[in-house]
């Protein structure tokens, strides 16, 4: 037989002999770096890359394909949030590793059969986002099996499913998890209203430092409050405190009230950080609403670092109406040593109550301040007398603010963030004031009254801006679009929002594209003269010799008067390879909107106007992030062959082949 007599004219190479073979390719200079470091160098190089930069590495050769899949059986963080993979595609990806200690995800495509990939002894850190589709065994089978969890962060938690036994699923997640240091449950626990919800909170780590709850009503709060109050004072029993080492605690409650503050400053004496919203859906009665006296209880013991609280507008127009500018001075005596602070709602508070704070924290840095109806600009009027070094500066919907106040403001040179959306009585003198600051990399200014001129100011600026939001500034027009991306400070821009700027043509997006600027994030939505030359001339784009339109992550063209069917081809690909968020007109054309679907299996669709986004951040740091190449290796790793072994080297070795 033809095989047999290959068989027999095969030479037999002994492990000596290949051995030699190799270290022979291993010293001809003819040959990469991969033939000549030990694994183990490489190993150790390749275990300091981000899974994109890995995936990149992975396709360049079979030498480092190995080397590759090799790495993913011992790299310590797994972070993968910009897309939502599958079971199937995610399952190779995450091989047996016993050094895994820090796993991040985007769960939108994955439910309970994914927990047993999720759910790793090893694990210290777990963040797990839009877990929709799950059930309560999610925290219970974190805790049987996690125990060495340090940081848990779950989001959306059974919002498609409904389930009966959630309380004692979360009991076991916070009894066995007995290291646990932060704990953020960003969903509502009303599912959880139980006589016994309070109680189990007494097995929580004593080491729990920080606490996040999307949603709790009042009434649970109150007896968790409650406990916490009662675990502090003398008694016969041996036990300990509830929470005797909690510094944070983030909630969204009913409603925000002086027996809340009480409860919360006797039960949790040792917070530095508290940020509490609320979002009535009636006007709160005199005995559930927030007074001067109950600000009287912010900080008594003094040691709050940062304190919000936040009035929401979702459900009602409504606002801290029982609270004046004596309550903030009150307050402020006690808050000395506050770094950042954020009040929203407070409509009877005016320029004394907010000078008191600035005057009195001497170490703020972060300022926020929206739906202040009475500040004007007299809040900064001494601001260059002053020691503060402002750093992040909030004033949303404070329509007496002008461009005078934000002009002593600009005295604080440390200005990195800038929000003044919804402030309509700021102009044109306001970007003059602004565009020196050699610190400034975020500038939104949403609604405002700035034209052309002001914003040519602002390309004449020095100031490092990377992100720029002009939503709904209805004097701007392509004309000053022209000046601004020809100039060195917008060649530095990679988030830009011009929705909503009627005024605003093809011919403004045009420049942009023909200045190729390597913009990341760019909305343009409900922009009526926005049309298919738009989308053609973004897709064509090529920055530094990459491909067409590869820097765009992100771009909303939904309700653009001028967007056909034509557009929609132009996001197949090889257009627009790293396009994560599309927001179009779900009436355009159905059938080519889920063709695109289909077809970009990681791309996300919205068709209803919702705005684009994660929601969410990676903070990780240590870890080197390449450049965008023109390729998404990630994307092309994970979509292309075939597979249906299960074991996870194999479905690796053939997803780099293919």
């Amino acid at each position: 037989m033809v095989g047999e007599d290959v068989e027999r004219a095969a030479p037999t190479i002994t492990g000596g002999e290949r051995r030699r073979r190799e270290g022979n390719l291993a010293s001809d200079p003819s040959f990469g770096m991969e033939y000549r470091l030990p694994s183990t160098v490489m190993a150790t190089i390749l275990s300091k890359l981000d899974l994109r930069s890995l995936c990149a590495v992975a396709a360049s050769c079979r030498s480092f394909r190995s080397c590759a899949t090799h790495t993913l059986s011992f790299i310590p963080s797994f972070h993968l949030l910009e897309i939502a993979p599958t079971l199937d595609l995610l399952r190779p990806l995450l091989p047996p590793n016993p050094y895994l200690r820090s796993l991040k995800l985007d769960c939108s495509r994955l439910d309970d059969s994914s927990i047993v990939y999720l759910a790793r002894s090893s694990l210290q850190e777990l963040w797990l986002h839009n877990c929709a589709k799950f059930s309560g065994m999610l925290l219970s089978e974190l805790g049987r099996k996690c125990p060495d969890l340090r940081s848990v962060c779950l989001s959306s938690l059974g919002v498609h499913r409904r389930f009966s036994a959630l309380c004692s699923e979360l009991k076991e997640l916070i009894t066995r998890c007995s290291r646990l240091e932060s704990l953020s449950l960003l969903f509502d626990v009303a599912e959880f209203d139980t006589p016994e919800f309070a109680r189990l909170w007494e097995t929580a780590s004593d080491k729990l430092a920080s606490l996040e709850i999307g949603y709790i009503p009042v009434s649970m709060l109150t007896a968790l409050l409650d406990l916490a109050v009662e675990t502090q004072l003398p008694s016969r029993d041996v036990r300990l405190s509830l929470f005797p080492n909690l510094q944070k605690l983030c909630l969204s409650v009913d409603y925000i009230s002086d027996h809340l503050m009480r409860s919360l400053s006797s039960g949790l004496p040792r917070l530095t950080h508290l940020d509490l919203q609320d979002a009535p859906i009636e006007e709160p009665m005199l005995s559930s609403d927030l007074t001067n006296l109950g600000l009287q209880h912010v900080n008594q013991y003094g040691i709050l670092k940062h304190i919000s609280l936040i009035r929401s507008q979702e459900y009602l127009f409504t606002y801290f109406r029982r609270v004046n500018d004596l309550g903030i001075l009150l307050m402020s005596d006690t808050c000395t040593a506050l770094e950042s602070i954020s009040l929203s709602g407070f409509c009877r508070v005016t320029d004394t109550g907010f000078r008191a704070i600035i005057h009195s924290c001497s170490n703020l840095r972060k300022l926020r301040v929206s739906h202040g109806s009475q500040l004007t600009d007299l809040v900064f009027h001494d601001m260059s007398a002053t020691s503060l070094s402002l750093t992040h500066v909030s004033l949303r919907w404070c329509n007496l603010l002008t461009s005078i106040g934000i002009a002593r403001l600009s005295f604080n040179k440390d200005l990195t963030v800038i929000d003044l959306r919804d402030c309509r009585c700021l102009g044109d003198e306001a970007l003059k004031a602004l565009r020196h600051l050699p610190k400034l990399h975020t500038l939104l200014l949403d609604s405002t009254d700035i034209s052309d001129t002001g914003l040519s100011f602002l390309s004449r600026g020095t100031c490092p801006l990377a992100s720029l939001s002009l939503r709904g500034c209805r004097r701007l027009t392509d004309a000053c679009f022209r000046s601004l991306f020809s100039s060195s400070l917008g060649q530095g821009i990679r988030v830009l929002d011009l929705s909503r700027i009627p005024n605003l043509s093809d011919n403004g997006i045009l420049s942009l594209a023909k200045a190729r600027i390597p913009i990341t994030e760019l909305r343009v939505r409900e922009c009526p003269r926005i049309g298919d030359t738009a989308v053609m001339a973004l897709a064509s784009m090529r920055v530094e010799g990459g491909s067409f339109g590869s820097s765009m992550q992100l771009l909303d063209v939904y309700d653009c008067g001028g967007i056909t069917p034509l557009s929609i081809r132009w996001f197949n690909k090889p257009y627009f390879p790293r396009l994560r968020w599309l927001g179009v007109t779900g009436c355009l054309n159905r059938d080519m909107v889920d063709s695109l679907v289909r077809s970009r299996s990681f791309l996300h669709v919205a068709c209803r106007g919702e705005e684009l986004g994660m929601g969410f951040c990676d903070s990780s740091f240590g870890l080197y992030h390449r450049e965008e190449d023109e390729l998404d290796e990630l994307e092309q790793w994970l979509l292309e062959g075939e597979y249906d072994n299960d074991d996870a080297d194999d479905v690796v070795m053939e997803l780099l082949e293919n």
